[in-house]
């Protein structure tokens, strides 16, 4: 297996982790891969980004980790981040902000540091999981101490 950079640095961080290889699903989304991986839906996260407008076409990047089978609530995440609104990061932007691809973004590892937040619900599992920084590798972990290296931010982000 090929260790990807969300790995090495939850290694580095001396954080317990489990890794998960599957065979990507047709659907690329993550309820389809709780189901690959015969995990509860509200256990697998998906990580999703989001810009904020600052004017001269400038953009603030936030980081939202929230449930496979919710949507994001874009109200509450721009109160959250302080913001007066908040929209997707377009497709082809992801990539080059990121360094991850659709289907492989993880908060850990990014090419920047981002205000990070993580649904509340998290909390309610010893572990849950996300995204391992590439297609076909899922992490699970403590939500609680993947919040420490990260520098993440716990809140109500769902509909």
């Amino acid at each position: 297996m090929i260790k990807t950079n969300a790995m090495r640095i939850v290694e580095n961080a001396k954080v317990e982790y489990k890794v998960y290889e599957y065979e990507p699903p047709l659907q690329l989304d993550a309820v389809s891969i709780a189901k690959t991986l015969n995990k509860p839906e509200e256990q697998m996260f998906k990580t999703l980004v989001t810009q904020a407008p600052t004017g001269e076409h400038g953009f603030t990047h936030f980081v939202f980790v929230i449930p496979s089978n919710c949507e994001l609530n874009v109200k509450k995440a721009a109160v959250v981040a302080g913001v007066k609104s908040l929209e997707m990061l377009p497709l082809k932007k992801l990539l080059p902000l990121t360094g991850y691809v659709h289907g492989g973004c993880s908060p850990l590892g990014m090419k920047k540091n981002f205000p990070t937040f993580i649904d509340e619900t998290a909390i309610l599992f010893d572990t849950f999981c996300i995204s391992g920084g590439k297609i076909g590798i899922t992490l699970e972990l403590n939500a609680e101490k993947l919040a420490k290296v990260i520098g993440a931010t716990f809140a109500d982000l769902t509909l």
